[in-house]
């Protein structure tokens, strides 16, 4: 039987992006046609996508959802079927998806995502014209409502579909003071511990925790550790009460825009048979960062410049990576500090680091087909993905031992490299002094071309495609269905 899914996100690739969520969600679809799954995919209409080519129709919507005029539209893509929530006053504005030209965030976001949710909830119940969704999968704390405003719908004579709510980061829970729980559109008593209310405010993320069906995070890792405070940012509690709905399902790449043997961002594509290709697009890499051509390896880094992200502690042993030979290359944008850090560092090591504080898709494929090695030194990651690209690309990762990279990346050592089972380097989260081992222990290996390049046909035989958690969502979404009916 076909199931029908509803995915409601902030984000999705190709439309919007701002991480890895819009990477997830874009790939889903396509993750999950071969289990006879359909998926629509619903994001807001930010400035410029309400003029995407529609070749759907305009569904049917209350004309205002939480007092802001709205509309859905239907779209056929390549990218398959897309419903945008078309709401001006909302999301049609400069800026980003959820902070303005300055960084600050939007003081409406809770009035932004509740309605985005709202609407999600309406079109999963067959509001909108289409007919009933089977499933609603709300991802991140701006989709999360969905799931609550499914639970408290009084005008259903039917149950409403089941909710899946994925935790991508449990840190971004979209918090608010109680002042806005009138603007929601609840009734009274979704303001109680088992509601909404967190800690005297607004919970969207805790709000939809509790009334989801399945909870999933992103790497079975990721879903041990965030039943503990260092990681459960305060949710750690109801994570734990819950337990017996949370699957740690690890996220896949889309190996049709990943794929190193047909990447025309890349000056030479390749595989893991033509590996001497890669050599061009090294030099590629350089030219476009302006670092000297020198013989030791290239590091790079395509990150948010955060502490979560480890980026300080990166900061911290830079010299050291010019000191033995090494280079850096950094692509991203963050905190102040930290964009400061790191161009202080390519000042003091012209040709040897260079920083591009910025966002470059382009860019970031060539990084991973050119750099030596790519660095994630996470204090915490629910998934990651830049490692798992690294990984097809034959770009060494370098990561911390914690969420999702420590499901993916195999430690280069002794036994892992003479197993042949190596795939990568792994040091101490939060440990400045075990992240330049790391890189120390990298770049012994790399002056032994032979034992590198075998560490690189092993990382490229990784899979990490969409197939095995394609498959684990299937089983769970029809899993909920069964139990539904």
């Amino acid at each position: 039987m076909t199931l029908r899914v509803l995915s409601v996100a902030s984000e999705a690739w190709p439309f919007i992006k701002t991480g890895g969520l819009a990477d997830v969600v874009g790939a889903l679809p396509a993750a999950l046609a071969e289990h006879d799954i359909t998926v629509t995919t619903l994001i807001p209409a930010y400035s410029g996508l309400a003029s995407m080519p529609q070749v759907g129709r305009v569904l049917d919507l209350s004309p205002q959802v939480l007092g802001a005029p709205a509309r859905l539209t239907e779209h056929h893509t390549d990218q398959g079927h897309v419903v945008l929530f078309d709401a001006p006053s909302l999301f049609a504005r400069g800026g980003g998806p959820y902070a303005d030209a300055t960084g600050a965030d939007w003081a409406d976001n809770w009035r932004r995502f509740a309605a985005f949710a709202l609407a999600a909830a309406d079109l999963a119940a067959g509001v909108g014209g289409l007919p009933r969704f089977d499933i609603l999968h709300a991802h991140d704390w701006q989709a999360a409502m969905a799931a609550v405003y499914l639970r408290y719908r009084s005008d259903e004579a039917a149950p409403p579909p089941p909710a899946v709510v994925t935790v991508h980061n449990i840190a971004f829970q979209g918090r608010f003071e109680a002042d806005v729980f009138p603007g929601l559109g609840l009734p009274p008593r979704a303001f109680a511990l088992d509601g909404v209310e967190y800690y005297g405010g607004v919970g969207f993320l805790k709000g939809g925790l509790q009334a989801a069906a399945a909870i999933t995070t992103v790497s079975p890792t990721y879903a041990m550790e965030i039943r503990e405070p260092a990681f459960g940012m305060g949710l750690e509690g109801l994570i734990v009460e819950r337990a017996g709905a949370v699957t740690g399902i690890l996220n896949g790449i889309d190996t049709r825009l990943w794929d190193p043997a047909a990447d025309t961002d890349l000056a030479a594509p390749y595989d893991v048979r033509t590996l001497g290709r890669r050599r061009a697009n090294r030099t590629a890499l350089e030219r476009a960062f302006g670092l000297d051509r020198l013989d030791g390896p290239i590091f790079c880094v395509i990150s948010r410049l955060t502490l979560q992200k480890g980026m300080d502690l990166l900061a911290g042993v830079a010299d050291q990576i010019v000191a033995s030979g090494g280079r850096l290359a950094v692509l991203g944008t963050g905190e102040p500090s930290l964009e400061a850090a790191y161009a202080a560092a390519a000042a003091r090591h012209p040709g040897r680091i260079a920083a591009r504080i910025g966002f470059d898709e382009s860019l970031s494929h060539l990084m991973q087909g050119g750099a030596d090695a790519i660095l994630v030194p996470s204090r915490f990651e629910p998934c990651g993905l830049t490692q798992m690209y690294g990984l097809r690309y034959g770009c060494i990762p370098v990561v911390a031992r914690t969420g999702g990279l420590a499901d993916t990346v195999i430690d280069a050592n002794e036994a892992a490299l003479g197993a042949g089972v190596a795939t990568g380097f792994v040091c101490e989260p939060n440990s400045a002094a075990s992240l330049a081992w790391a890189i120390a222990r990298a770049t012994a290996l790399f002056a032994d071309p032979g034992a590198w390049r075998g560490l690189q046909r092993q990382a490229m035989k990784a899979d990490f495609s969409w197939r095995r958690g394609g498959a684990r969502y299937a089983d769970l979404y029809r899993r909920l269905a069964r139990t539904r009916s």
